[in-house]
């Protein structure tokens, strides 16, 4: 970190403390919905956001770096407030950095800076989840303006935000919609660019988010169109890869938090005369979550280098899919084991752990449930393997610049030709198996650095046993349908 980062970080760092501990206490006011005005002002003052910003436009410069600092910062304190600053920053400022037109830019980002104001991305549909593709909302060209009309819903900041991207797909004269995707600038505050809120979810977990369903029907100047360097999907694609390529930014904190309070609690916690560290499974269960955050840690260096907005990462699926999957997973995991480890208090909505549990789960299906990812890994790799004609796994994975690395240490479980017909749940055990296989690959890139060499060591450990698990499930050949009509002769008190 240059030092004017250092200082920055540590700076609003010294913030959150101040505001969720001391001014306002964040265990009582986590379980109500939405942030408290004092706390959400005395955070947005640091100007958190100014770091996707870039400088010419009074930003920090839209590094990285610094966006995943923030993130973490936040979540360690904050899951939800930094899935806040995640929304903004990787689903709103980097793309209209990026697409928006050079006069618009301006006006958005000194709002931003000034005014502390937010924004968000609309794409999700009532009817249409993760099959974005075929999305309903329209647009239809005027003179100069385009007509925005649809329903958008599970957007995070609903009724909150400033600013949204809206997704939309052009209709013509025959009422036909087509194939590719524009984006959109919508200003809420201006005329004929309100957002109907037709209702608040109750969402489970992460209270300070409103949640909604949105109607829209809108006017948008022409300006403020995204414009993509090729089409619109692969600049969708481009805004969800970088997107997904940064959630180790939020995973960071959490997972470290996680770390920090179940070393304490095992320390301080005494049973029969010594603390918990003593007890073998307590060990086991610590290290899972060390190597969740050395993994993290990786991933962060990795996403550093290669998710920048100077990048088109629109073809990086199975970077950004194993990124995505494997650290909400190691997010869930981490907090189910902080609970597990705190007994009973950790069963607590004001108990970080517990929390934690409700606040991290919908990591795993937002911007593309986990399953769906897996698949589309296990689908991108096949079909890489087909193209070079190779079907033993580990012939291909050391010669595959994500996997070159970390194939050699997990050559006896994946030394296997692979079958190419598979049913989608092979083909989810099979993509799980290759992000955390990716994940190693970036956990082995840390030798190069003087990060701690036995984190790294226990790390490749834990993944050589999870990885053996997933290849065992792979290669089980029982197929289980579910029975529909279930309820006939399986009652046990016609049988007791």
């Amino acid at each position: 970190m240059n030092p004017d980062f250092s200082e920055f970080i540590s700076s609003f760092e010294n913030t959150l403390k101040s505001v969720f501990h001391q001014r306002a206490d964040i265990d009582t006011f986590s379980s109500q919905r939405g942030i408290p005005p004092m706390v959400m002002r005395e955070i947005m003052d640091h100007a958190p956001l100014s770091v996707a910003i870039p400088q010419n436009y009074g930003g920090r410069g839209a590094y990285v770096k610094e966006c995943l600092g923030v993130l973490a910062a936040a979540s360690y304190e904050s899951l939800p407030l930094s899935l806040t600053f995640g929304i903004n920053i990787a689903l709103f400022l980097e793309p209209v950095a990026k697409y928006a037109d050079e006069d618009v830019k301006g006006a958005i980002f000194k709002r931003f800076l000034e005014k502390q104001q937010m924004g968000g991305l609309m794409i999700t549909e009532p009817d249409f989840g993760s099959d974005a593709l075929n999305m309903q909302t329209y647009n239809i060209k005027n003179d100069s303006s385009y007509t925005i009309k649809g329903t958008k819903h599970w957007q995070g900041l609903t009724g909150m935000a400033d600013y949204w991207l809206i997704t939309s797909r052009k209709k013509n004269e025959k009422g036909e919609l087509a194939r590719d995707i524009d984006f959109f600038i919508c200003d809420v505050t201006q005329k004929n660019q309100h957002v109907e809120v037709e209702e608040y979810f109750d969402n489970l977990g992460l209270y300070m988010i409103p949640y909604g369903r949105n109607k829209l029907n809108l006017e948008i100047p022409e300006k403020f169109k995204l414009q993509p360097e090729s089409t619109g999907i692969k600049m969708m694609l481009d805004i969800l890869h970088r997107s997904r390529m940064q959630f180790p930014g939020m995973g960071m904190g959490f997972i470290k938090r996680m770390l920090d309070e179940a070393l304490l609690q095992c320390k301080n916690r005494i049973i029969g005369g010594k603390n918990l560290l003593a007890l073998d499974q307590v060990q086991h269960q610590i290290s899972k979550i060390q190597s969740a955050f050395t993994i993290c840690s990786a991933m962060c260096i990795r996403s550093s280098k290669t998710s920048g907005i100077d990048k088109n990462v629109s073809s990086a699926g199975i970077e950004a899919n194993s990124m995505k999957a494997v650290i909400t997973d190691l997010m869930q995991e981490s907090a189910q084991l902080l609970v597990q480890l705190s007994g009973s208090k950790g069963y607590r909505l004001s108990h970080i752990g517990g929390r934690g549990i409700v606040d991290s789960r919908p990591f795993q299906i937002f911007e593309g449930s986990n399953e769906m990812l897996y698949t589309q890994i296990s689908e991108m790799v096949l079909k890489l393997m087909r193209k070079k004609k190779e079907f033993n796994l580990f012939a291909f994975l050391k010669e595959f610049n994500l996997t070159e690395k970390s194939s050699e240490y997990f050559k006896k479980d994946i030394d296997f030709s692979l079958k190419f017909d598979l049913p989608q749940r092979k083909l989810v055990d099979l993509g799980k198996a290759l992000g955390r296989i990716i994940s190693a690959d970036f956990v082995l890139s840390l030798i190069e650095t003087d990060f701690r060499k036995d984190l790294i060591d226990n790390c490749i450990v834990s993944l050589q046993q999870d990885i053996s698990k997933l290849i065992n499930s792979y290669n089980f050949n029982s197929l289980i349908d579910s029975i529909e009509e279930y309820k006939s002769n399986s009652s046990w008190l016609q049988f007791s």
